[in-house]
Parts: C-alpha cells; structure tokens; sequence
C-alpha cells in the first residue's frame, strides 16, 4: 500500500507523513514549486526524516489559479483554498503512475482561518472529486472518516484530533517521534507578503506583457511604475545588483553608475524619453553621493554610452513607487 503526502517541509507534513509510515505504508512526497515557493525547506525536511521526495513545478496552472481564484484571496494575493486544490488535483492525477491508494496532507482542523477550517475543506475535496481519498492524519478524527479509514486500511484510532493554531501538540509529538529539527512556521509563501502582492497585483494590472522573469524580479529591488508599459527596478545591494542585471534582456535599458558605488537600474517595457531620463535620475540619487551630478553607464542593445545626472530628493520618486 502507498500513500502521496503533500509535503511543504513544515513540521505538520513531516508528522502526518510519519504516522502514516508508522503503519507500515510507504509514503512518497510530493513538493508543488512555483515562483512563489521553492523546494529548498521540503527537500531538508525530507531528508531529515528520509522521506523520499519529488519536486513537481506547477507555475503555469499556479498562475491561472492566482490570476483569477474561484474562491478569492487571502489578506494578501494569497488564493489558499485554490493553491489547496490545486496541488490535491496534481497529486490526484498523479496516484494511477505512483501505484498510490490514497493522499495524505498535514492539514491541522482551524489552524489556517481561511483554507483550514471545515467547510475550506469539505469544499476542496469536492472541488478535485477526491472525497474520501484525502486523508489528514492530524485532524482525522474530527472530520469524517476517509475511505482508507473505512475500507480498513488504517485504523482511524491511531490518527489524531489536534485543531487550533497552538503548536504544542505537534512539538510533543515530534520530540516523540525523535524529529529533533524542523522549519518554523512562518512565510514560506510569497503571495502572503504585503510588499510582493503589492508589486504583482501591479504587474497583473500593468498592460506588460507577462513574463516569469517579471516575476523574479518583483522579489528584487525597489520598483517604480512610471508607465502603463514602463517599469523602473533600482537594486539595493551588491546582491540584488548582480541579480537584476542577470534578468536583464537585450530590448531593457540597463544603467549603473561610473566612478561611484550606486545601484544598478532596470528599465522594462516601454522606452520614452521621460523612462530614461527618470532611470538616470533614480541611478545618480539611489548612489553614495550626497549631491551635485553623477556619472552614469547606460546599456542599450549592446551599445554603451555615458551621460551624467543630477542627484535629487529620493521623495520625488514616492508617487512611482510600487
């Protein structure tokens, strides 16, 4: 018998796969990555407890699924109960191929106030057309019993009741079960954060045309729209720097300062006088000198050239900002 465990690498999926183990069924994980979420924490989780697992990327379907959730947000641009679904639907799809009987998650019953509380689940169960093949080995037995409950396949008495959000319970159990290392609970998810939801409902509503590498870049930098089309990205570090002018392509302008320390910029989209000379501005501001003019490198197309901008008052740049 084989079990798919939904494993986010958080300390729930690593119980619920454990328990089910416990029972002498094999249990393969599954790690759904997207831009928002990458497999780094799951794959240590993993390994600490020798879960065998299987990264799948889901970022297009993810996409069409954060554009436009059949039943909403978050606080943020966080579709939990659709991402839910989602994955549940790709692990479902993939049982027949892994000669799987049924699915495991580490859902814990109103720990998660929009997709963890009775109904959110009820309705993505139904959504997926997986009833009584998901089986929630922490919250079991206050939710109905699953087909592997019923069949026999697991005896419903050795699952748990655990709801709420305290972590006790589950910190118990790992120090029982000898699981000495484990994530903490919190982010994980970009789409949670006020900042990257900000900027991505901002590329959604842009007319830009959406790329994934406009996606990367929303986690770097700060960023100005100064255009329907038109996108400035200034970097605020050496790392940052080195990571914007990698996601550059040839049809962006890319500028950076000569003689100074300064950030590097990145102008995506549509290019009108006003961009370059705004992305100039921003390049001589953004840098160390305290004032008077700045030296900068503009990159075009392979063409170089060299112009010189005047530093101002970074609040001149507020009413861009995304």
């Amino acid at each position: 018998m084989k079990a798919l465990s939904v494993f986010s690498g958080g300390l729930d999926s690593m119980l619920a796969s454990e328990l089910i183990r416990a029972l002498g069924i094999e249990v393969q994980g599954l790690f759904f990555e997207t831009p928002f979420f990458s497999a780094e924490k799951a794959r240590e989780s993993a390994e600490s407890i020798n879960l065998p697992i299987k990264v799948i990327n889901i970022t297009e379907r993810h996409l069409d699924v954060v554009k436009k959730p059949k039943y909403g947000y978050g606080k943020n641009m966080n579709p939990c109960i659709d991402c839910h679904a989602l994955m549940l639907r790709v692990a479902g799809e993939m049982m027949s191929d892994e000669g799987a009987d049924f699915i495991v998650t580490g859902d814990v019953l109103g720990q998660r106030p929009m997709s963890q509380n009775s109904k959110a689940l009820s309705i993505i169960d139904s959504e997926i057309g997986l009833e009584g093949l998901i089986l929630r080995p922490l919250s079991a037995r206050r939710l109905p019993p699953t087909m592997p409950e019923i069949i026999g396949w697991i005896n419903r008495d050795k699952m748990l009741d655990y709801s709420g959000r305290s972590r006790k319970p589950q910190m118990a159990l790992a120090k029982k079960l000898n699981i000495a290392e484990y994530p903490s609970p919190a982010g994980g998810c970009l789409l949670t954060d006020n900042i990257f939801s900000k900027r991505l409902a901002d590329l959604f509503s842009s007319d830009s045309l959406l790329e994934l590498r406009e996606i990367e870049l929303l986690k770097l930098g700060r960023h100005f729209r100064i255009g329907p089309k038109t996108k400035i990205i200034v970097g605020r570090n050496k790392n940052e720097n080195d990571s914007i002018g990698l996601l550059a392509k040839d049809d962006d302008l890319l500028l950076n300062t000569v003689s100074i320390p300064g950030p590097t910029v990145l102008v995506i989209g549509e290019m009108t006088s006003f961009s370059n000379e705004m992305a100039a501005t921003m390049t001589a501001s953004y840098s160390d000198a305290d004032d008077g003019e700045v030296e900068i490198c503009l990159k075009e197309k392979y063409q170089y050239k060299k112009l010189t901008a005047k530093v101002r008052d970074k609040k001149e740049f507020r009413e861009y900002m995304v």
